[in-house]
């Protein structure tokens, strides 16, 4: 059946008939439903050979109004910034039906619940920690995904991983599901486009400290670009941060390591344009305790073999 010349959102409800029209162009607008990985309005209408791709991960807003404990760091009618801790998920999904950002969202400020998916615009894997940014309004919402596409929305990372690389760089490498473990993201062929770019802050002898900044936002994506370099996140089990044997550790430094208890990766500094202002807005997270815990006994560890005459 040709669908050429229809709108985007007649074609969107042809194929997606599981869901409703009106559902479908709020995806439309949230930018979770994208043509050749581009957002477009649902008017528009399509030649015939566009790539339609829906959010595998967008789910039916069940989450209910819980008070969880926010750090919210900003403030407005158009968004809200948060400053994630590293035990909270941020969205309702299997195993995790309450206790999320999202349930505290609903119960700080209940006009999310009629924006698509609570105002959420991006996510974080729940032991990351940092910061978020939520839209308020629809068109706050429609906004961000838009400035995200457009690259105007900057977001830098920190993180501690085993190895050291010599120089800065990037990493242009697809990512997608993985084909046998389906819950994993990895570089592959025919995977969505993503680019990460790192800066070395620290060598230490066997880990690094980097900064990282990411072009896109792909499920996992620092993770799995580290990975794919040989540099998999510390506490990051599932991509390769296994536990690895520390030459000359004190038991104490090992266990340190052993014992952090999740990828060691933090979202430090956030910028974008705001939505109602027009001007960019940036702002910064504190490092949390436990990664600058694990930095100090690094040092501590580098500083103690370098006395021993170690390399």
């Amino acid at each position: 059946m040709s669908m050429a010349d229809k709108r985007l959102d007649q074609i969107a409800t042809s194929l997606f008939p599981e869901y409703s029209r009106n559902r479908l162009q709020n995806w439309i607008k949230s930018g979770h439903l994208l043509v050749d990985e581009k957002p477009y309005r649902a008017s528009v209408r399509l030649h015939g050979g566009e790539r339609l791709v829906l959010d595998a991960e967008v789910e039916d807003l069940k989450a209910q109004p819980e008070p969880i404990d926010l750090d919210i760091v900003y403030e407005d009618e158009d968004l809200l910034v948060i400053n994630k801790r590293a035990d909270l998920v941020v969205h309702p999904g299997a195993g995790n039906f309450s206790g999320t950002i999202l349930n505290g969202l609903l119960y700080h400020e209940d006009s999310l619940s009629t924006v698509p998916g609570g105002g959420l615009v991006h996510r974080l894997d729940k032991g990351t920690t940092g910061l978020m940014v939520v839209a308020k309004t629809l068109e706050s919402q429609s906004n961000l995904v838009g400035q995200l596409q457009a690259r105007t929305v900057k977001r830098e990372y920190e993180a501690i991983v085993y190895g050291k690389p010599r120089t800065p760089g990037k990493v242009d490498a697809p990512i997608g599901r993985h084909r046998t473990q389906r819950t994993k993201m990895a570089v592959r062929n025919g995977g969505r486009p993503a680019m990460t770019h790192y800066r070395i802050t620290r060598l230490f002898v066997a880990h690094s400290h980097l900064e990282l900044n990411l072009e896109t936002g792909r499920t996992h994506q620092i993770r799995v670009h580290m990975q794919h370099l040989g540099f998999p996140l510390v506490g990051d089990d599932t991509y390769g941060g296994h536990k690895r044997r520390l030459l000359n550790a004190e038991v104490w430094e090992q266990d340190e390591i052993d014992n952090f208890g999740r990828p060691a990766l933090h979202a430090k500094k956030l910028s974008l344009i705001h939505p109602g202002s027009n001007k960019e807005i940036m702002w910064e997270a504190e490092t949390p305790d436990d990664f600058t815990t694990l930095l100090r006994n690094l040092y501590a560890h580098q500083v103690r073999t370098q006395s021993m005459g170690s390399p």
